[in-house]
C-alpha cells in the first residue's frame, strides 16, 4: 500500500488528535502531533493526500515555502507525506467528517461511511472545504473530450493548440507552464484587468502566449474530440484552432457538514483565536480555513498555525503538559 492509498477503515478509531484535511497544513500538523507524542488520525474527502495541491496544482512551482527557492507541488507533498509518516498516522481517505459530539474527555467525529473517530482533540485543516470547478457554459458535454478544469500533468498537451480561459493565478500559471510544451497557447479573458499576480502576468506577456481580452467562449467544435473554439471578441466572432481547453474559472467552495457542528464561521472561514482555538472546546483549526484579524493565506503561514494548534491542543488533551515542547532539534538527539 502506498502512502496515498486509503486503508480499510475500522468502525471505530481511537486517537489523540484527529486532523480533518490532508493538504500541506494537515500533513505538517500530522508530523507535529507525532513529534508531541500523540497518536494521529487523518480524514480527507479526497482519495489522495495533498489536498488542493495534489488535485489541482501538482506541476506548479511553489515559491513561498521557506527553504525552497522553488518546489514543484507534487514534490512538496511527497516530502510532507514522508515527514508525516514519522507519526505513523491512520489515514481515512475518501471519507467526509459529518458530525461531532463532545464527551467528558474528548470528542467523537462520525464519518460518512459510519466510522467513529474518538479523539482527545480535533484539528481542522480543510483549506476551503470541498471544492468544485466553476463550469464553462459553452463547454457542456466536452469534459474529457478536450475540456479540462485542472492540469495535473503537462504531457498530454504536448504539440497541441491550447486555449486557457480565465484571468486568475491558475490561468496564468498554466498558460506559462504550457507555453514551452504546446504548439500554441492562447489565454482568453472577458476583461482587460486580471486577478493574477502582476509578476506572472508580465511573464506571460513576455512569452509567446497570445492574450485575448474582452472575449467570451461561445462554442467548442469538433467531431469526437475538440478541434476549434469559437469566441466573441469585442462583440465580433472569431474561431481559433484548439485541441485542448483549460477552463480556469475558479471553483465553488463548501464547508459542508462542518457548518453544522455549531462552530463559529465567518464568510466560509472558521474563526480562531491566537492559540488556533475555535469556538468549540477541543476543536482547533489551521491553514486557509481559518479567519482572524490580519490573516494571510499562504502555505508557509499554515505550517506555523499547525504547530501552534497542535501545541495548544496538547494542553487540552493533557492539562499537565506544556504548550512549548522544546525545539525539534533537541527531540532528535539521542
Amino acid at each position: 500500500m502506498t502512502a496515498t492509498q486509503a486503508p480499510t477503515a475500522p468502525r471505530r478509531v481511537e486517537t489523540d488528535v484527529l486532523v480533518v484535511g490532508a493538504g500541506p497544513t494537515g500533513l505538517f500538523a500530522t508530523y507535529y502531533a507525532g513529534f508531541r507524542g500523540h497518536r494521529v488520525a487523518v480524514v480527507d474527502s479526497l482519495p489522495e493526500l495533498g489536498g488542493q495541491v495534489t488535485a489541482m496544482y501538482p506541476e506548479k512551482q511553489i515559491l513561498d515555502v521557506a527553504g525552497f527557492p522553488s518546489v514543484k507541488g507534487r514534490d512538496l507533498v511527497a516530502g510532507l507525506v514522508e515527514q508525516a509518516a514519522t507519526a505513523d498516522p491512520t489515514y481515512l481517505l475518501d471519507r467526509t467528517a459529518t458530525t461531532l459530539e463532545h464527551g467528558t474527555d474528548g470528542v467523537v467525529v462520525t464519518l460518512d461511511d459510519g466510522t467513529e473517530v474518538a479523539a482527545g482533540a480535533v484539528l481542522v485543516t480543510a483549506g476551503i472545504g470541498k471544492f468544485s470547478p466553476r463550469p464553462l457554459p459553452a463547454g457542456e458535454g466536452w469534459l474529457g473530450r478536450g475540456l479540462e478544469f485542472f492540469v495535473p500533468s503537462f504531457a498530454p498537451y504536448a504539440g497541441k493548440d491550447v486555449v486557457v480561459v480565465g484571468g486568475g493565478d491558475s490561468a496564468f500559471d498554466w498558460a506559462l507552464h504550457l507555453e514551452p510544451i504546446a504548439r500554441s497557447v492562447r489565454l482568453v479573458h472577458r476583461r482587460d484587468a486580471f486577478r493574477a499576480h502582476e509578476r506572472t502576468v508580465q511573464q506571460v506577456r513576455d512569452s509567446s502566449v497570445e492574450i485575448v481580452t474582452r472575449a467570451e467562449v461561445t462554442a467548442l467544435r469538433g467531431e469526437q474530440v475538440l478541434e476549434s473554439v469559437e469566441l466573441l471578441v469585442d462583440g465580433e466572432p472569431a474561431t481559433y484552432p484548439a485541441q485542448a481547453v483549460v477552463a480556469a474559472l475558479g471553483f465553488l467552495a463548501d464547508l459542508g457538514p462542518l457548518q453544522d457542528w455549531g462552530i463559529e464561521v465567518r464568510k466560509r472561514h472558521v474563526v480562531v483565536d491566537s492559540a488556533m482555538r475555535t469556538s468549540l472546546p477541543r476543536v482547533f483549526a489551521a491553514g486557509d480555513i481559518t479567519e482572524y484579524p490580519g490573516k494571510v493565506r499562504l502555505i508557509a503561514v499554515g505550517f506555523g498555525e499547525a504547530a501552534t494548534a497542535v501545541n495548544n491542543a496538547t494542553v487540552a488533551i493533557d492539562p499537565t503538559a506544556h504548550v512549548f515542547p522544546g525545539h525539534s532539534s533537541e527531540g532528535s538527539q539521542s
